[in-house]
């Protein structure tokens, strides 16, 4: 059994001719916060969707909270917390009615407690009763990460969690998945804010269904061969020049 939260080698899934992920290899420590860039289209979603059980890998094995993505992938759900790019739970519901749906659908024992600590843990308690229609969406945005962790997950799956919202919800919002972090939660989160990857612990680039850079912030630049001090704007445009090159 491997020690690292997420394990996968090789991970494929086609539609049709095409691979939308094409043998990805992807390797995250526990408690680390791990950022997923790439242009749309590039895999992102698709893999995020693999590793929480959404979806079956065409090709490719490993393990996610030490449990196979292929043959384990209930138990899976049941230990990760994945948060969509758009708001997903009832806007016709409050705040803690759609926690308490949740807490439902998960079958957790001590239900009543559990939402009571999710709304306490995102600041959410003196809005418990509005409707969720009714929020911004930097207030949807807390909904649905107290949603995600609702059930005590070891590992989340963040896909775009901050488009669209506004700086200073933006802040707020990576306050909290540092402190996640900092409690052991391992955490991979697509984004396409720059100012975002560079609080993350690590970073994966992958464009055209392939990974082409994983590791830190300086080992990437290094590795794209540019000076010290480059920006990740320029790193990953030099890396989709290249990509393009390996394509035509």
């Amino acid at each position: 059994m491997s020690d690292l939260a997420i394990d996968v080698r090789g991970l494929t899934k086609r539609y049709g001719d095409r691979a939308v992920v094409d043998n990805v290899d992807l390797q995250v420590a526990p408690g680390r916060i791990c950022g997923f860039l790439g242009p749309n289209g590039s895999g992102k979603t698709t893999t995020i969707r693999m590793l929480c059980g959404l979806l079956k890998p065409d090709a490719g094995s490993g393990t996610c909270l030490g449990l196979d993505v292929i043959r384990q992938a209930r138990e899976i759900k049941r230990q990760a917390g994945y948060m969509t790019q758009k708001f997903g739970w009832y806007e016709d519901l409050s705040i803690r009615e759609n926690l308490d749906f949740i807490a439902r659908l998960f079958e957790i024992a001590q239900r009543e407690q559990a939402v009571d600590q999710a709304l306490q843990r995102l600041g959410l308690t003196q809005r418990q009763d509005q409707l969720a229609g009714t929020l911004s969406g930097g207030w949807k945005q807390r909904l649905a990460l107290a949603g995600c962790l609702i059930h005590q997950p070891r590992l989340l799956l963040l896909d775009e969690p901050t488009a669209g919202v506004d700086p200073k919800a933006r802040r707020e919002f990576w306050d909290h998945i540092r402190r996640l972090a900092q409690e052991g939660i391992t955490v991979l989160v697509s984004t396409h804010y720059m100012d975002e990857a560079e609080r993350c612990d690590e970073l994966v680039y992958i464009a055209y269904g392939k990974v082409l850079a994983h590791g830190t912030e300086a080992q990437i630049v290094q590795e794209a061969g540019l000076p010290a001090g480059a920006s990740l704007e320029e790193v990953f445009i030099k890396l989709i020049d290249r990509a393009q090159d390996n394509f035509k």
